[in-house]
């Protein structure tokens, strides 16, 4: 009997606990991106668009099993061309404290972080997608809230805390070496990178190459991924960036109107908000622009106005077109009227702007000897008039009316040439 109750309970006891046991709720599968992510490999004959960075709407479990999903690049990796900084001793330091702030404000204090994120930013300005700066490639787009190519310059990060003093120390000096021929390889020719607990739309166009620590570093696939695309040069201007006031000596007392990064619309140097100006300049007030070209402009400028608005008519003129070229003259009479100018209209210029969003580049410039800048990189530089061409001694073979070459003197039997003119003839009488 007791056997028999024995062998009930050990059949009953885990039929109740199956039973009873709590249900288990299915495992959630990782989700994929809510869009599809691009994949087209841009030619070489496109400049690839530099995207807004945009993250998919993932939880930091998903993304880094989306990230895991990626393969490495099985392409070669060579090492980026050693970067030599050159500009003034107050520009070399602009530079140097843009690089740093990217670098401690991406990767914190951390070495090898801080060395990638230089890396990047040296690739960045050699490519012909992005700005030609340190400064307009660190901080290009800051000033959009949203959209920004580093995040730490549009999201309130510069205002919300500061590196301690050892760690800015650190990271101005891995941006110095960095500067002035330190590579670091293992990035490759990276312009791209992204922490794995995010995923970016942009990510899937691109050949992830390496990760290091929790960061995943991507370049162009095809084409502009390789060695030759990286043939730009670096424009040794850099500008003040105010948001770096408060860390930097070199960049107090700018303005946001005058720290706009090379590259962008408002990049005048000027102490105003160029870009309200110009949108409230009236539409009847803009110049045509040259006939068979709609994105050359040659005006006259209004004796009213002052050189510091100048940008602004130039701006308003161009409106959204991503190519244009401004060229103003204070004197009607030495304005060309078709292009291109010549010599003496070249030098008598008054203003000129420059865009070209393929290469990010924008430029404003004045007539330095008409008006006073307070920066000398604002100044256009002085064109030589032409030499007139030496004057050339006539031949005395060639006629100086028809251009035909005379016959030679007739020689008489002896091999003496005749004379010039004939002798006087004496008259005769019968």
């Amino acid at each position: 009997m007791l056997i028999g109750i024995i062998a009930l309970a050990a059949l009953a006891i885990p039929t109740l606990l199956v039973i009873n046991a709590p249900r288990q709720l299915p495992r959630r599968p990782h989700r994929v991106p809510p869009v599809a992510l691009a994949n087209r490999v841009v030619p070489k004959e496109e400049l690839p668009p530099v995207e807004p960075v945009a993250i998919a709407d993932l939880s930091p479990e998903d993304a880094r099993a989306f990230n895991a999903s990626i393969p490495f690049s099985t392409d070669p990796n060579p090492a980026a061309r050693p970067f030599h900084l050159s500009g003034s001793v107050e520009s070399q330091q602009r530079a140097i404290d843009c690089l740093a702030a990217a670098e401690v404000y991406e990767a914190g204090d951390d070495a090898v972080g801080e060395r990638a994120v230089a890396q990047v930013v040296l690739n960045r300005i050699r490519h012909p997608a992005f700005p030609k700066t340190v400064c307009g490639v660190v901080f290009q787009g800051s000033e959009r809230s949203t959209g920004c190519q580093f995040t730490f310059s549009c999201d309130g990060a510069l205002q919300r805390w500061s590196p301690t003093p050892a760690a800015w120390a650190r990271a101005r000096a891995i941006a110095t070496m960095a500067l002035h021929g330190a590579v670091f390889r293992p990035v490759g020719h990276a312009t791209h990178y992204h922490t794995d607990w995010v995923v970016p739309y942009w990510s899937a166009s691109l050949d992830k190459i390496v990760a290091l620590h929790s960061h995943l570093f991507f370049r162009w696939a095809g084409w502009w991924g390789t060695p030759p695309a990286f043939n730009r040069s670096y424009i040794a201007e850099e500008p003040q960036i105010a948001l770096l006031g408060k860390l930097s000596p070199t960049h107090q007392g700018a303005t946001a109107a005058e720290t706009a990064p090379l590259g962008d619309p408002g990049a005048t140097g000027l102490l105003f908000d160029v870009q309200k100006v110009a949108a409230s300049l009236p539409e009847s007030a803009l110049p045509a622009s040259v006939a068979g070209d709609q994105n050359v402009f040659l005006v006259t400028l209004p004796d009213d106005m002052l050189p510091d608005l100048y940008p602004a008519i130039a701006l308003r003129t161009c409106g959204d077109r991503p190519y244009c070229k401004f060229m103003a003259w204070s004197d009607p009479a030495r304005k060309p009227a078709r292009l291109p100018p010549t010599g003496e209209q070249a030098a008598a210029m008054s203003f000129s702007y420059l865009r070209d969003e393929r290469v990010q580049y924008v430029k404003a410039l004045w007539n330095c000897e008409q008006f006073r800048r307070p920066n000398p990189a604002q100044c256009m530089r002085r064109q030589a008039a032409p030499a007139p061409p030496p004057a050339l001694p006539p031949s005395p073979d060639v006629s100086p009316l028809d251009g035909v070459r005379r016959k030679p003197a007739a020689q008489n039997k002896a091999g003496a040439a005749a004379p010039a003119t004939p002798a006087p003839s004496t008259a005769s009488s019968d």
